[in-house]
């Protein structure tokens, strides 16, 4: 298939324009987070119209859906989609008091305190009621995180929501009493997105009566689509838009971003259709594909610039074939003309790729803002599949979340992002008896020993291996507690009904309704802890310069005064620098890890799979650790996910990707996502296609990088109103430059920039 041809500069006017209104309307007219109307409704519908309701589903479901059809309607003349929502917060339950029996939060801190009191070492705490120390943290996540995965918008696109009724009404008697309770309340949210999209037509029809001309016959096409969807199924392409986009709002009203995944497989037959037709051109298509970006992006503007959403685009087909389209080239020529943060567009390769699809997706990494990712489907479905626990028909239907969490798009549990854990920490821990080295406590009381106890290396790793496990399935439990806590208390329905399973088996997500109900976790700094390893195995026990008390005494001073032993240590071989030795102390960490991942079942009757990112914790967890045995100062960053860490990558960006790539990267069955900042100037189109094709030959899962000038991150540091759409890639993320606190920013600019 040829590449549909470049998009006309001149339509980008009306673009533009959209961005100004929209940025207006943002600022004239979304409520201030005291105001929120959102707030308010779901208030007063649980607690005043619906207080008597005796089920909790039921209630909640109909408080949600009364408050998503009391929104505030916005339209514009122009518009070419129908619908919008801001992001409102959620109910706080300090400010609202009345939620405490309804809000799964306080049930999990009761439950932690008296069920789980060994996570709190975790968290830099000596006991539930002390405070917890922000330099001490292995988790970051005292209560698992939602989202970051996609649900089937498609069915409601296809079938419309007369469709999805259907199906509720085939399940209702093949479920037992409390199927049928969540078959109900997941009616009542679907009515509830009819109710909606009924105040919107009631809106068209009081600014029709008025419309003249143009603007009359545009009002009357938008009234008709809407009339159409998402009651009934999409006919054609831009029914299937509006379809996705108001079913997609309503969805994400229930439950926060994560991304539409598939959007360009699911969309492209209607568009097929209509470009042979004559319906639609690519360069009308181009149009409602860039307004359905920009509206991503404008509900975000006013309070939430860090969230994420993420579109996957390309890809294979069930049969492992390329999907690849017309389409994925519109959108992913869209999202780089476009200076906005969301949605990310990330190219997925399908295991033959078509010439056009590699030129672009090395075009999309040199060009596109910083806010690409290429995912090889050949690697990543590997990884998916290898256990046996998902088909490949499944896995080739993947999706990334919010950032680049991997699962197959409308099949999984939404407690994919639910835990990031420090590796590095607790081999610090390990090392000290349990001494946090930054803050000074002893919060590991059950550690005996420190370096200078150990005889042997063996008998050090041993120790290490033992607490990295106990570590992690302390956290795995939480993540357990948590899900117990949200199947009582957070009853997602709308999202529910849009997940494969949860119709024909009548519960939500995280009460087994969900084919796989899989967690999500990510364990940082294990470049960090491969390298110490590797350094410690060296100096202090085959080599034998320092002894373990020297060594222990230097890094409380932070190499104070010990700077020849420093450079001693930094001389040792790393990770990243094909040194077949210290990449195979790299693989040892990993298999290990993935290991106590692989040997858990979690308490859905799902695993917990390693995703490999760093977020834009690299400074966080970093500022945490204390001086390490590889020559690392205390406070500075870690690695970014499993690349090699910047000052371990001396030999050229080959020599670090072939370190990388001996990783057993087919054990990360959550994704593990690469990071190759780039100079600026080697960054050609031509030098990212070759070191794409030579990276995914080799097995890797995920090419990101950055290619700006560090000089413009540099001015755009000291002037930051000068440099207000500077894009960046953070970690699994992106994000706008001048928003990353001062640490986030330094710890971009100070990476490494490949020249070769």
């Amino acid at each position: 298939m040829s590449p549909p041809p470049v998009y006309d500069n001149a339509l980008r006017a009306r673009s533009a324009k959209f961005m100004e209104v929209s940025k207006l309307r943002v600022e004239r007219d979304v409520p201030t987070q005291k105001e929120s109307v959102k707030r308010r409704n779901i208030g007063k519908a649980c607690f005043e119209i619906y207080q008597d309701e005796p089920s909790m589903m039921k209630r909640l479901a109909l408080s949600w859906a009364y408050a998503l059809a009391h929104e505030p309607i916005y339209l514009q003349d122009d518009d070419l989609l129908v619908g919008q929502l801001y992001f409102a917060p959620t109910i706080n339950r300090q400010e609202e008091p009345r939620w405490a029996d309804f809000d799964y939060g306080p049930l999990y801190d009761e439950r932690i305190r008296k069920e789980l009191p060994e996570l709190f070492p975790l968290l830099g705490q000596e006991s539930p009621d002390a405070e917890r120390s922000p330099v001490s943290w292995i988790s970051l996540y005292s209560c698992a995180s939602t989202g970051h995965i996609g649900w089937h918008w498609d069915w409601i696109v296809k079938d419309g929501v007369e469709g999805m009724f259907k199906r509720l009404d085939a399940a209702m008697p093949n479920v037992d009493a409390k199927g049928r309770e969540v078959l109900e309340a997941m009616r009542i949210s679907l009515q509830g997105l009819l109710d909606m999209n009924a105040a919107h037509i009631q809106a068209l029809e009081v600014r029709l009566a008025s419309a003249r001309g143009d603007a009359k016959a545009a009002l009357a096409e938008k009234l008709e689509i809407c009339r159409q969807v998402p009651l009934r199924g999409a006919r054609n392409f831009r029914e299937a838009a509006q379809a996705q986009h108001i079913s997609y709002l309503a969805t994400w009203f229930e439950n926060g971003g994560n991304g539409a995944g598939r959007l360009d497989y699911h969309l492209w037959p209607y568009l097929e259709r209509d470009l042979a037709s004559g319906k639609e051109t690519l360069e009308s298509a181009r149009l409602l594909v860039d307004e359905l970006f920009m509206r991503t992006h404008e509900r975000y503007l006013w309070s939430m610039e860090g969230a994420g959403e993420t579109i996957v685009v390309a890809g294979s087909h069930p049969d492992g074939s390329s999907a690849a389209n017309p389409l994925s080239k519109i959108m992913v020529e869209s999202i780089g003309s476009l200076k906005i943060v969301h949605p990310a567009v990330y190219i997925r390769l399908p295991e033959h790729p078509p010439e056009w699809l590699l030129s672009l997706s090395a075009a999309h990494l040199v060009q596109g803002n910083n806010l690409g990712q290429v995912n090889s489907d050949k690697a990543v479905v590997e990884a998916m599949t290898r256990d046996g626990h998902v088909p490949k028909e499944h896995a080739y239907m993947y999706m990334c979340g919010g950032c680049m969490e991997a699962s197959p798009q409308g099949m999984n549990g939404d407690l994919n992002f639910a835990d990031f854990f420090s590796v590095a920490k607790v081999l610090e821990y390990v090392l000290t008896g349990g001494v946090c080295m930054m803050s000074g406590k002893r919060l590991f009381l059950h550690l005996e020993k420190t370096l200078a106890d150990f005889v042997s290396f063996e008998e050090l790793y041993a120790a290490f291996r033992l607490e990295l496990e106990r570590c992690l399935l302390v956290n795995f439990k939480m993540i357990d507690i948590s899900a117990e806590c949200m199947r009582q208390r957070r009853l997602s329905t709308m999202l529910s009904c849009q997940i494969e399973d949860c119709i024909a088996r009548g519960r939500i997500i995280n009460d087994g309704g969900a084919v796989y109900e899989d967690y999500g976790a990510a364990p940082l700094g294990i470049p960090n802890a491969s390298d110490t390893l590797f350094a410690l195995k060296a100096a202090v026990f085959d080599g034998r310069f320092v002894t373990g008390d020297e060594l222990l005494e230097a890094l409380a001073r932070n190499f104070e005064g010990n700077e020849m032993l420093r450079r001693r240590l930094l001389a040792l071989p790393k990770f990243g620098q094909e040194n077949p030795e210290a990449d195979a102390m790299a693989k040892r960490v990993v298999e290990d890890v993935c290991a106590v991942f692989e040997s858990y079942t979690n308490v859905c009757g799902g695993k917990v799979k390693p995703m490999i990112m760093t977020s834009g914790l690299a400074p966080k967890i970093g500022a945490t650790l204390g001086a390490t045995a590889d020559g690392r100062l205390a406070g500075t960053p870690i690695a970014q996910g499993i690349t090699p860490k910047s000052s371990a990558m001396t030999e050229g960006i080959t020599a670090a990707m072939n370190s990388a790539v001996r990783m057993p990267v087919e054990r990360f069955s959550g994704g593990a996502s690469h990071m190759w900042d780039l100079d600026h100037q080697f960054a050609t189109p031509e030098v990212v296609d070759g070191l794409l094709r030579t990276f995914f030959a080799a097995g890797g899962q995920m090419f990101q990088g950055n290619m700006t000038d560090v000089e413009v991150l540099k001015q755009a540091q000291g002037k930051p109103e000068d440099y207000p759409n500077l894009m960046v890639r953070v970690g699994g993320y992106s994000d706008k430059f001048t928003k990353l606190d001062k640490a986030g920013q330094n710890e971009l600019i100070t990476r490494i920039r490949h020249r070769r």
